[in-house]
């Protein structure tokens, strides 16, 4: 199996609790409905016949967070991520954040 060399203390935990299996349940915009509702890519297993094995990321829970939060964030506080799912759900999230931080903008103009 294969780890990332730098901050595989962090990621071996985060694996480990995920069942090296990546934890979206659909923020990504996938329903993933074949797979009962959760991404079932799965750490070093080909992800189709054209793409090369899938390497799980351990990112923060709140995929809003800065990248300077997210280095900071605690070994409870990390989940396994494919990378297609990562970069689509934290797209949405970021997103929604600037959604929803526009919509407060005229609370007191006058």
């Amino acid at each position: 199996m294969s780890e990332p060399i730098v901050y595989a203390a962090l990621w071996r935990p985060a694996m480990e609790a995920a069942g090296f299996r990546c934890q979206c349940t659909g923020q990504c915009g996938s329903r993933h409905v074949k797979a009962g509702g959760r991404c079932p890519r799965e750490h070093d297993q080909y992800a189709s016949k054209h793409r090369g094995p899938v390497h799980l990321l351990a990112v923060p829970a709140d995929l809003t967070a800065s990248d300077t939060l997210a280095c900071r964030a605690a070994v409870t506080e990390l989940r396994a991520w494919c990378p297609d799912c990562y970069t689509a759900a934290r797209a949405a999230a970021r997103k929604a954040a600037r959604t929803a931080a526009a919509a407060q903008d005229g609370l007191f103009d006058l």
